[in-house]
């Protein structure tokens, strides 16, 4: 309830302010906001300045709307956050800048950090050994270093660890919730229709605890992702992967001296003796407080010319960017409403001067009907331009199914895809509602006609009308891969069963084409284009309007939201006070919107930690 108040309000504010603009600012006013808006007021760099990388920084695929920055701030969250473009243009233009000798990667705040996943930062990772081959320091500073920030860190000419500082190196884990005794305890029924053994989704709302199934396939995801962790740390650290799982096994939590005795660190110091080098590296003075430095979010917005990506070019290639929930209709932030999903493939296939698109997907999924939506845009863009998918930290179920008629599929060694199954969850207050003295009565004029009842549970006859139905759109989502993906019906369902692979094994079975980041795919789909090095990246979505700009949707979107946010599945206010704590999970029924009740969507849960 207390996030619905939030983002109500975020809503209504968008949209006053929204109206107030478009129609109370003059043209005087609005000229003088946009010419102010215009002015160059990029940052300063200095010679001989260190680029400063917090590691705690939160990255997403897109650019954060404006109504989410104003969210942001009602909520007072102070964690920073930039695009993953943003960052890799920041770590190439620096690469490439005379002034910035060096990167400090800040590791001293990362405990309770909203971070990206390990394929976003295989791809920042990669983006910081180009930048050391070119001859420039990375130095890490750290109190309390866990294995994702430690990717990263791996990458510097010298890590340093606080003398009360420590390391965990104890292997990846998933730990998933299980609602079933709550549900049971609070009297909400529970009953599932689903197709594929491997399709955890469902789990934690009728079981205790992981089915074998999916024991087997989160065990094999870990290894996987385990395994490119240790060959890229023991790459950069000269540490053989074997020695890696010993630590893993034997030691796990490693205090200063023994993460130096291991070779994981370099130097054991405190910040001052950072802050003294660094200086030195800068030139700085010494009476300064600190050294030469400029935040890679500040320096994002210094002007670059000699990006390709920058020039001026009729030729575009558009990325857009797929990312969150999976949803019918328009969505809210941080969702992909199939509505406006496809509204935009209709205008980049129709627009002239877009002469590729780069569709970067990082989705577990979500709506059946939404993805189907979503993926006829893509097939129908295909068959005008060259349509490449470049997979985030997830892209599975929905998420696979709207990339599987793409032109060519790039994915990390740690993507997170396939998944390729379906299901429908059915819930009832029969017991809640005895229990509380609630009862119903019915009438009605025909067989089924009141199957759609929260009042009991579904008959055999009525679940076998959902199963029926769940069944016909796992047999679509067969077709759709083994047509887009040109791989026999009979193979796919053998990989299909809704289960789930790392980027390296999903090539391996021909879900995925090549092992690449999002720059891997955009050089792709130039090719394709045949566009040589003319060419100019667009991103979407795009807020087209003064007001859509500021508030990130149009005054009749945000109502539209608001009455989305008003019908959306809303769990009984005993159960919501009794599972705060799991409030993150709870709140994914709220995505549950599918015309059909129908979804394609990872394990609720699935978490590596």
């Amino acid at each position: 309830m207390q996030n619905f108040i939030k983002q109500t309000f975020a809503s209504l504010v968008g949209s006053v302010l929204g109206l107030f603009i478009f129609f109370g600012l003059g043209t005087t006013g609005l000229l003088l906001l946009l010419f102010a808006a215009s002015r160059d007021m990029g940052p300063q760099v200095k010679d001989k300045s260190m680029l400063v990388f917090d590691l705690s920084m939160k990255i997403t695929d897109g650019e954060p709307s404006s109504s989410q920055l104003l969210q942001k701030t009602l909520s007072g969250d102070e964690q920073e956050q930039m695009s993953l473009r943003a960052v890799l243009d920041s770590l190439e233009k620096a690469r490439r800048d005379q002034r910035i000798v060096g990167i400090y990667l800040d590791a001293t705040r990362t405990s309770q950090a909203d971070t990206a996943g390990f394929a976003t930062f295989k791809e920042i990772r990669q983006a910081l050994e180009k930048f050391r081959a070119g001859g420039k320091k990375v130095v890490a500073y750290g109190m309390d270093w866990g294995e994702r920030e430690y990717y990263l860190s791996s990458v510097a000419d010298t890590i340093v660890l606080n003398p009360l500082g420590a390391m965990e190196i104890n292997g990846l884990s998933s730990q998933p919730l299980f609602l079933t005794g709550a549900l049971q305890k609070y009297g909400i029924g529970v009953q599932v229709v689903r197709v594929g053994k491997f399709k955890g989704a469902v789990e934690p709302f009728v079981l205790t605890k992981l089915s074998p199934e999916n024991r087997q396939q989160t065990q094999k995801l870990l290894n996987d992702v385990w395994a490119e962790w240790r060959y890229a740390v023991g790459k950069s650290r000269k540490i053989t992967p074997v020695k890696l799982q010993a630590i893993a096994d034997n030691q796990a939590f490693l205090q200063a001296d023994q993460a130096k005795a291991n070779g994981l660190v370099d130097k054991i110091g405190y910040f001052d003796q950072v802050v003294a080098d660094l200086k030195r590296l800068t030139d700085s003075d010494k009476d300064e407080k600190s050294f030469k430095q400029i935040s890679i979010n500040e320096y994002s917005q210094v002007s670059d010319k000699l990006l390709d990506r920058k020039r001026d070019s009729k030729n575009k290639i558009a990325v857009v960017y797929a990312e969150g929930e999976i949803v019918d209709g328009l969505g809210d932030e941080g969702d992909i409403g199939g509505d406006r999903f496809a509204r935009i493939f209709r205008r980049l296939r129709q627009d002239k001067d877009v002469k590729a698109i780069v569709l970067r997907i990082n989705s577990p999924g979500g709506s059946a009907t939404a993805a189907e939506v979503m993926q006829r845009e893509v097939r129908l863009t295909r068959e005008v331009k060259p349509v490449v998918v470049s997979m985030g930290d997830f892209a599975a179920s929905g998420g696979y199914w709207i990339a599987s008629d793409s032109n060519r599929i790039f994915a990390e060694p740690n993507t997170i895809t396939g998944s390729i199954g379906v299901f429908g969850i059915l819930f009832n207050a029969e017991k809640l509602a005895s229990n509380n003295g609630v009862t119903w009565d019915t009438v009605k004029t025909a067989r089924y006609a009141d199957s759609q009842t929260l009042s009991r549970p579904k008959t055999p006859d009525e679940l076998a009308l959902y199963q029926r139905s769940v069944n016909k759109i796992y047999s679509l989502f067969l077709d759709k891969v083994a047509q887009g993906r040109k791989i026999p019906e009979a193979k796919v369902a053998e990989i299909a069963q809704g289960r789930v692979w790392s980027g390296t094994a999903a090539k391996q079975i021909g879900l995925v084409d090549e092992i690449g980041g999002l720059d891997a795919a955009i050089a792709y789909a130039a090719g394709q284009a045949k566009l040589g090095k003319d060419w100019q990246l667009q991103e979407y979505p795009q807020f087209g309007t003064l007001g859509e700009r500021l508030f990130g949707r149009t005054p009749e979107e945000a109502r539209t939201a608001l009455k989305l946010d008003e019908t959306q599945l809303k769990l009984p206010e005993p159960l919501i006070t009794e599972l705060q704590k799991l409030q993150a999970e709870i709140s994914i029924l709220q995505k549950l919107n599918d015309p059909q009740g129908v979804y394609a969507r990872l394990p609720f849960n699935l978490k590596i930690e």
